[in-house]
């Protein structure tokens, strides 16, 4: 509901700030300039929409007043003033060229949606304060659950704290808290159901017309993964029928290697310029090879551009990736920060060993072991590896202190949600979003 409303103010944004613009420049005939520039500045809106989607300026967990915020959106605007430029002034069909309309749109546009976000982001921090929320059942997750409800007030719930209902003192209370502190919403841990009294009175607390949510679902569903530590086989079996997806996956296929094929081939002037940037720079092969463990477990070669020196792991053995890695090039540095050392993985797609989207590809080193340190890793390998994918673009991993064991736990968390939410809307969504990610690194860079 949250996300739809911002979505339809800034849709009336974007026109009132039309309207605004042609009663200014055009005074009482504006109505009739109105109907010359509203299918122009129509297809310009659903662009900006579509840049700010990608930009994740319609991310709850985003939407505060804060410096990363008006920086992502500062950058989508950016992006959008380039659009609505080369729109209007290099489109042959594009009947007017606003110069002046366009400039005057745009600043008022600014003000509009700079005052509409302050107001729906601060009106939505508020919004939980008569939610209160209450989680029963201590646990790891319910810990993280709390803590992450507290950081995101604007997700409208006014978490007050986590009940220890394995505690007598706590059982005994549980119904009196409720209703002193008027809970609107309640959490249930697993342990929660194997306590017949605390179930039948929950019940008899159901007229009161709270909210009930079990605590992996209502999890999964406001921070985007699947809680580990809070599902067993049998979630498997009830969230993951694959025979559901069969339409789906044929669909996925289609599309990977439609995709992966126009690409393969647009890409091929980057492998001539790189090899003759290769020969003077590094000595060694242009591509290279390695091993990495795909769908059903099934071992695959991956190919890349080569990005470190020879033997880079002769005295180490296998080692994940760290920030300023020694063992990389010069310009492998480069090709990695710009993810260029990956287009020969198009070839992968195409020859259905990975896809565009899914989980990252392990290889069989780490792989190992790290199935034996974390519960239900191997379930990643129940969809095709992808060149990048949910956990991509949700996890932000700090590569100062080096891959670790806890950031993969993380990350499989979001492998697991992508899992049993797939769709090809998700995967253009992912698509889109690793693309905006892509753009941003390359302007901070430059």
């Amino acid at each position: 509901m949250r996300k739809s409303i911002l979505f339809i103010g800034d849709i009336a944004i974007m026109y009132a700030g039309l309207v605004l613009t042609l009663v200014i420049r055009y005074g009482e005939s504006y109505q009739g300039q109105f109907h010359i520039h509203i299918s122009p500045f129509s297809i310009i809106f659903l662009i900006w929409i579509l840049v700010f989607y990608i930009s994740n300026l319609y991310e709850l967990s985003f939407v505060k007043n804060n410096v990363q915020f008006f920086s992502a959106y500062m950058y989508a605007m950016l992006a959008n003033i380039g659009i609505a430029i080369a729109f209007f002034y290099l489109m042959p069909f594009i009947e007017i060229a606003p110069k002046t309309n366009l400039f005057i749109f745009i600043l008022l546009f600014l003000a509009l949606e700079v005052g509409w976000r302050s107001l729906f982001n601060r009106v939505l921090s508020k919004s939980g304060h008569g939610n209160n929320t209450l989680i029963i059942g201590l646990n790891q997750q319910a810990r993280e659950l709390y803590d992450y409800l507290l950081q995101n007030p604007q997700l409208g719930y006014n978490a007050l704290g986590i009940i220890d209902i394995k505690d007598e003192t706590a059982q005994g209370l549980l119904g009196k808290i409720i209703t002193q502190k008027n809970i609107k919403t309640l959490i249930l841990g697993p342990e929660v159901y194997e306590i017949p009294h605390i179930i039948d009175t929950l019940y008899h607390l159901v007229i009161r017309r709270m909210r009930f949510f079990e605590l992996s679902l209502f999890s999964e569903r406001i921070t985007g993964k699947v809680p580990l530590a809070a599902i067993n086989q049998t979630w498997f079996l009830a969230n993951l029928s694959e025979g559901e997806k069969r339409l789906y996956e044929i669909g996925k296929r289609a599309f990977d290697m439609s995709f992966a094929f126009i690409l393969g081939l647009v890409t091929l002037p980057v492998y001539v310029i790189l090899l003759f940037i290769n020969l003077f720079s590094d000595e060694g092969p242009l591509l290279y090879r390695q091993i990495r463990v795909g769908r059903g477990g099934k071992k695959f070669t991956t190919i890349k551009f080569r990005t470190m020196k020879m033997d880079a792991e002769h005295d180490t053995g296998p080692v994940w990736a760290v920030e300023d890695d020694k063992r990389v090039t010069s310009v492998g540095r480069w090709l990695r920060k710009s993810r260029i050392d990956e287009i020969p993985q198009f070839w992968n797609i195409f020859n259905g060993d990975m896809s565009f989207v899914g989980p990252r590809p392990e290889r069989p080193e780490f792989y190992e072991k790290l199935k034996k340190e974390i519960s239900f890793y191997e379930e990643r390998n129940l969809v095709a590896p992808g060149l990048t994918g949910w956990a991509q673009i949700k996890y932000k991993l700090d590569f100062r202190g080096g891959m670790t064991i806890a950031d993969t736990y993380e990350k499989v968390q979001y492998d697991l949600y992508y899992i049993k939410n797939r769709s090809l809307l998700l995967d253009i969504g992912i698509i889109l979003k690793t693309i905006n990610i892509l753009l941003t690194k390359f302007l901070r860079s430059v």
